[in-house]
This record gives structure tokens, sequence and C-alpha cells, in this order.
């Protein structure tokens, strides 16, 4: 092109605020520039700090990501991963466990997955960036024993995450020598749920003095049931969550919790996308996000009087 032609072409866009067909130029064999981001629950709050490390990456480099909701979809029987490749995204980051994980099964050769804070070993070629919960949830059970508590429960979440965090949990009591005192009730993930684990276990004949959550919803969850039933914390009991999402940070909550490097995930995850969209064919990567203690208020030394 002649540069007079190009400069009227380039003219002409401009008055016409002309922007491309991503998924014309999908079909001519070029990249769409959007990758499609699948999340398993758009109210956990976990998600916001993933999201901005995913966007901090893809922003610099024109990527417009497209968010998708699998559980909303689940519920009226749409399959996400279509709706995705249907807009013939480039790549897809799957956050958290996802209930259509068999589908992703069938994308990574032709369609580049990166999971991001979850494991799915089943999801073969997929490049993984997750949290080392095993050792997050030992950390936040070290920490009440370390505070001279003995009688503490896990409130244990879903899918393997929650078999991982419960795994730190119970490593932690059996090297303190207190395998017997292993109390573990399945919460759940939301904060109702984590209320109605709160009652069961606060409501105990031999009542545990120390609770580590799953993540920081259920944790809320115990505090109300706590509240509820007439405790204080920290004097009667001390409540550990898990993520440090910003809720553990309000001034009137100041919930203890594990910091599982939430943002360096999603920038980890989106690095990765865009290394096998840009033509990286190497096996599959594993990237472990290591976790800190966040202490806050809602613990505190194990009451006096609640004996062993």
């Amino acid at each position: 092109m002649s540069p007079v032609n190009r400069s009227t072409v380039l003219r002409a866009i401009e008055d016409l605020h002309y922007e491309p067909n991503r998924v014309a130029g999908a079909l001519a064999g070029n990249g769409t520039g959007a990758v499609g981001i699948l999340l398993n629950d758009l109210r956990n709050p976990w998600f916001v700090d993933l999201l901005d490390g995913i966007s901090k990456q893809f922003e610099p480099a024109g990527i417009a990501p497209l968010l998708v909701d699998s559980e909303t979809n689940r519920r009226v029987g749409r399959s996400s991963v279509r709706i995705l490749t249907r807009q013939r995204v480039d790549g897809i980051i799957a956050v958290g466990t996802s209930a259509e994980s068999a589908d992703l099964t069938h994308l990574p050769r032709k369609t580049p997955v990166v999971l991001a804070g979850t494991y799915n070993p089943d999801t073969i070629g997929a490049d993984t960036v997750t949290n080392d919960d095993v050792a997050g949830a030992r950390q936040a059970t070290q920490h009440l024993l370390d505070l001279g508590h003995t009688r503490i429960a896990f409130l244990g979440g879903p899918e393997h995450v929650g078999v991982l965090r419960q795994r730190g949990y119970r490593d932690a009591m059996t090297d303190a020598g207190l395998a017997d005192n292993i109390l573990v009730d399945h919460a759940g993930a939301t904060e109702a749920e984590g209320r109605s684990s709160g009652y069961r276990v606060l409501r105990a004949n031999q009542r545990p003095t120390g609770i580590v959550a799953f993540n920081d919803l259920v944790a809320v969850g115990t505090l109300a049931a706590a509240h509820d039933l007439g405790l204080s914390t920290p004097s009667d009991i001390s409540v550990v969550g898990y993520d440090d999402t910003f809720i553990a940070g309000i001034g009137r909550v100041g919930l203890t919790s594990v910091q599982n490097g939430t943002f360096d995930i999603g920038t980890q995850a989106a690095t990765f996308l865009l290394e096998r969209i840009r033509g990286f064919s190497g096996p599959a990567r594993s990237h472990i996000v290591p976790s800190t203690l966040v202490i806050r208020r809602t613990t505190g030394p194990r009451p006096p009087s609640s004996g062993r």
C-alpha cells in the first residue's frame, strides 16, 4: 500500500472509530486478543486480588479478558467452556475448582489452559499456579498451638483444595501429639455454611478453643455463630481464616488469616498463558506461591479455664 493510500485508510479508521472483528480475525488464522477467565463463584471475594493480578499482565499486552461464571451457567444447563470456545478465545484461565473440569480436559492441545488457585491432575497439559495449601493450613494451626490451644477444630471445604488444607491441619495436630483431639466438620465455602458449622462445633460438649476455617467466608460465619452463642473472640474462642481477603482486614472483623499470595497467583497464571499463546509448547509447568500468616484480633492465648 502506498503512503498516500495508507494515510487515507488510517484517517478513515479514526473517523469511523473502527474496531477489528476479533472472531473474524481468528477465522483468518490470527489470534482474537481475548482470553477466557472461568470463575466458579463470583460471590467469593478471594477472586478480587487474583483478577487484579491477571489484568495487570494482560492490559499491557492488549489482551481482553472475558469473565464467565461457571456456577451460574451450570445451574441453567449451559457450558461455560463451550461459551468461551465459541468466542474463539486464545486461551483459558480456570480460577478455583470448577464443576466443568471434565470439559477442560479436552482443551489443552488446541486451546492453552492455565489452572489458577486449584489443582486438577486430570487436566493434562495445563499449567498450574497455586498456593501451598498444606503449608498454609499448617501455619494457621501452628499459630493456635503456639498460643497454647490444644482443642482445635478444622472447618473443612470442598474439592481437592479442601483436602489439602485439612491435611495441613491434621499434620500439625499429629506432630504436636494431639491426634486424639482432631475435630473436623465439613463446612463448605460460604458464610452461611460457616455459621452452621460454627454452631455444631461450638455446641459440642468439649468445645474447641481454636478454629481453623477453610476460608474467610467460613471464618466470618463462625464468628457470627460464636457471637450468637455469647462467646467472645479471642477470650473464649480464637478463629483463623484462609485467603486473607479484604473482609479479613475490615476493622471490626480483624480476622487472622492466611495470605496465600492471590495477586501473585493471578500474575503468574497470566504470564504462563501469554507464553503459551505466543508459542511456548513445552511440558506442563507448576508454580507454587508461598503463604504468610497475617495475625489480627481474632486469635489469642488459650482461655485459662479451658483445660486440656
